[in-house]
């Protein structure tokens, strides 16, 4: 395996564990989702453009072949995460975040029509192992809320999947054009503005006063989850199979138990341990016997 290929897996993989933080954080809080996500996208686009301000963080963005995928990303990562919600209220958390995670799956399958390179054979026993490493760890959810199913929330739990499928397609399209900082600046700012109507009807509209712990958890969301994170993972994504990638994400419900515990002060079950045990050997098997890529991919910062 070249440098590059690590690197590319260890900054995945890293970001995926730090993400882990998201859903404690929001159960944490008591603001609206939409407003702590405009609080975490507008956090970390500030917290880029200040650390970046001379290497141009939206260099190359008027390019013909570049901003009308960044408009897609910024729309299909929004809507997105307004299915989820939906997909939650429909279902249960567990179950919608098991349609969510269904993503990997629509990458193997888009992947090769897009960018005309296959998906190896050692992808679908790995994908195949990491669902039920998430089936094992959302076990106690599932038999605690019971099977609560809707064909609305079925349906949003499902496009969500597919939209996140996409997101990471262009994502990974995009990270042979620009760079990993002006990528996540830009869907910071999109995501704030798109979404901004949104929490300004729940809280505002509604009567809602955010609080000092709001903003605490918006606030390390938007540095920590997004600014950090994001740019890890996209620096990552650049250097390794967008296939691999995905199954990679498998490790942000590994690892939200133990944020869940230090901020919540909720245990982790063995059907955590045994979840995320599955988990990690599918990272495994893509990261020792997958194919890795060769092509030079976008570097972490703007050029100066």
């Amino acid at each position: 395996m070249s440098d590059r290929s690590l690197r590319g897996y260890l900054l995945v993989a890293g970001a995926f564990l730090i993400m882990g933080m998201i859903g404690a954080l929001v159960e944490w809080a008591t603001a609206p989702e939409s407003a702590l996500l405009v609080i975490r996208f507008a956090t970390a686009g500030i917290v880029l453009g200040a650390l970046f301000a001379r290497r141009r963080p939206l260099a190359g963005v008027r390019q013909r072949s570049v901003w009308p995928r960044l408009l897609l990303m910024g729309f299909v990562d929004s809507v997105t995460l307004l299915l989820f919600f939906v997909a939650i209220r429909g279902t249960s958390v567990a179950i919608g975040l098991f349609l969510e995670f269904l993503a990997p799956v629509w990458v193997a399958i888009l992947a090769p029509r897009i960018f005309r390179t296959s998906t190896e054979r050692i992808v679908y026993p790995a994908l195949l192992l990491a669902l039920v490493g998430l089936a094992v760890i959302l076990t106690p959810s599932l038999l605690g809320e019971g099977i609560k199913l809707s064909p609305w929330g079925v349906t949003a739990g499902l496009l969500a999947g597919l939209g996140y499928a996409v997101f990471q397609l262009v994502v990974k399209d995009l990270t042979k054009r620009v760079s990993a900082v002006t990528i996540v600046f830009t869907e910071a700012w999109l995501d704030a503005l798109i979404l901004l109507p949104i929490a300004l009807w729940q809280t505002i509209g509604l009567g809602y006063h955010l609080t000092t712990r709001d903003l605490v958890a918006g606030l390390i969301l938007g540095v920590v989850c997004t600014a950090l994170a994001y740019t890890m993972w996209t620096a990552g994504m650049g250097m390794i199979k967008v296939q691999h990638s995905s199954i990679f994400g498998y490790l942000e419900p590994v690892s939200a138990p133990l944020y869940a515990l230090l901020l919540l002060g909720q245990g982790i079950s063995g059907w955590t341990v045994a979840g995320g045990a599955l988990i990690v050997a599918a990272g495994l098997l893509v990261v020792l016997f997958g194919e890795h890529e060769e092509e030079g991919a976008t570097s972490l910062e703007p050029a100066p």
